[in-house]
């Protein structure tokens, strides 16, 4: 009979790191967003910002779950996932979201729904994005181009704007922002951070959010408001991709709504195909 235990992963030890690698490398483009954490803070909690759950089969390890500010299974099994279920309920929920593969997200949150909803919202099906290569046909914008360090304060206003449309929250809610800022920052400290801006105003602004040697992942994609419908989405994503590729990883992502279809009309013109497909719980 198969023997399984579930446990937290503790930093210090080589074998474990290396077995974690291993399998956040199975599948790069899903596990990007854990992957990056990884391998900058290894397993060291206070630097990962969060723990790395894993799930063993006959003492190997087979699946992981990261638990921080958000619950991310992470080429887990369903036995994998009910493991993970049984240990978030017994802890309690401490994190905002659930984000995962649609897949494994759902069986979790099925677990976890009796005593962790009701959620605020759940999105069952946001289609995954890949491409590898630049579009033919399409001109990246020659305006878009990396913020400096010395324009956080305008690129602030629609980072804020772009979360509190896409989440329903405002990201300023709870500690004042701070660690919102600070994720900002980051990005804009690294060159990862890319807009459009006219006039002191960004009118379209994306980022590479997570990155690895084998894929990253494009985020907070926004246009102003009072700027959409001009067809700056299309140039703007193709200048973003250009970055990308070329600076960062030889695979980029990307997961939108389902029910975004502009969007996902506008990254179909650039070049990603759907792939597969998350799904996330917000509280």
């Amino acid at each position: 009979m198969t023997q399984t235990t579930t446990k937290v992963l503790e930093a210090g030890d080589p074998g474990v790191l290396a077995a974690v690698l291993e399998i956040l490398g199975r599948e790069p483009v899903n596990n990007a967003f854990v992957a990056a954490r990884v391998h900058v803070a290894g397993l060291d909690p206070w630097r990962l910002g969060g723990e790395m759950w894993g799930w063993y089969a006959d003492g190997r390890l087979r699946s992981l779950c990261y638990a921080g500010a958000n619950l991310v299974p992470i080429c887990a099994t369903p036995d994998a996932v009910r493991g993970f279920a049984d240990r978030a309920r017994r802890a309690g929920r401490r994190c905002s979201s659930i984000v995962g593969p649609a897949e494994p997200t759902a069986l979790l949150w099925k677990l976890l729904e009796p005593g962790w909803g009701p959620a605020r919202e759940v999105r069952s099906h946001q289609p995954l994005m890949v491409t590898d290569r630049m579009p033919d046909g399409i001109e990246p914008d020659p305006y878009v181009r990396r913020i400096r360090k010395d324009e956080m304060d305008v690129i602030m206003p629609a980072c804020v704007a772009m979360f509190t449309e896409e989440v329903g929250v405002s990201p300023m809610a709870g500690d004042g922002g701070l660690l919102y800022q600070a994720r900002v920052a980051e990005l804009v400290g690294s060159g990862r951070s890319f807009a459009r801006i006219e006039n002191g105003q960004v009118i379209f602004k994306a980022e590479i959010g997570a990155a690895t040697d084998g894929a990253c992942q494009i985020q907070g994609v926004w246009v102003a408001p009072e700027y959409r419908g001009q067809g700056l989405s299309v140039p703007g994503m193709a200048a973003v991709l250009r970055y990308a590729l070329a600076d960062v990883s030889p695979v980029v992502s990307l997961y939108v709504n389902d029910f975004n279809t502009a969007a996902r009309a506008s990254y179909r013109r650039v070049g990603f195909q759907e792939v597969g497909a998350f799904m996330s719980v917000l509280f």
